[in-house]
């Protein structure tokens, strides 16, 4: 090899390990990048002397592609290649094969990597949501104030881009964008000169259905701007 290892850099991509067959032209085309790209992320590789095992630098993201008979998963703090392995009854081998543009050693919070396995249901920790006409998974997360990877990462099986109208999603148990759920309503956030007398009004609330949904407002008097309130349906 003409590059220690050590001293790879991939900034903006990602390494990856070079198997039986590889090729950089071959390369190129997989990863929808060109032969001048990958020579400019790797200056210190001998093209036409690529070694098995070798790691070089693909210099694009690594995007998750089809994963078939399986599903991507968003990966969150703390996980591993080898715990992912054993939650969903997988070797590690298997979890590699599966995804090999990815550095089982580097991964990222909200990174997508393919699970070879069919998704097991668990007990939904929050609430149950059935998808509607016009549903999307960014409609649905800015609806209920949770970011969208916390409404990915619990929904580990489900394709965000072929919703069915009748298909149920999880809810996380408390949205990211506020300290409170607001099912089946929507989010406003404190404006300044806002009251909760003026926020009913507004929405065509009383008062009193207004703080039913927001156990949490102890103090209607204190509210603070951009403060998340729950407008109730």
């Amino acid at each position: 090899m003409s590059m220690n290892q050590n001293q790879i850099s991939c900034p903006g991509g990602f390494l990856y390990t070079i198997r039986p067959g590889d090729a950089f032209y071959l390369l190129a085309g997989r990863f929808n990048t060109t032969i001048a790209a990958l020579q400019a992320a790797n200056p210190g590789v001998d093209l036409t002397n690529l070694q098995i095992g070798q790691q070089i630098c693909i210099p694009v993201p690594s995007v998750p592609g089809p994963c078939p008979g399986g599903f991507n998963y968003t990966i969150l703090a703390g996980d591993t290649f080898f715990s992912l392995a054993r939650r969903y009854g997988i070797s590690v081998a298997a979890l590699l094969a599966a995804n090999p543009g990815v550095d089982p050693d580097r991964l990222q919070v909200g990174q997508r990597v393919c699970i070879p396995a069919p998704p097991r249901p668990e007990p939904c920790p929050g609430m149950l949501y059935t998808i509607q006409a016009g549903d999307t998974f960014i409609g649905i997360a800015r609806r209920f104030g949770y970011t969208l990877d916390a409404l990915l990462a619990i929904n580990p099986g489900v394709d965000p881009d072929r919703l069915q109208i009748g298909q149920q999603i999880c809810l996380p148990p408390s949205p990211g964008g506020g300290p409170f759920p607001c099912f089946g309503g929507t989010i406003y956030r404190v404006q300044a000169g806002d009251t909760l007398y003026s926020i009913a009004r507004r929405y065509g609330l009383t008062l009193t259905r207004l703080l039913e949904a927001n156990p949490d407002i102890t103090n209607p008097d204190a509210l603070q701007i951009g403060q998340p309130v729950c407008i109730p349906r």
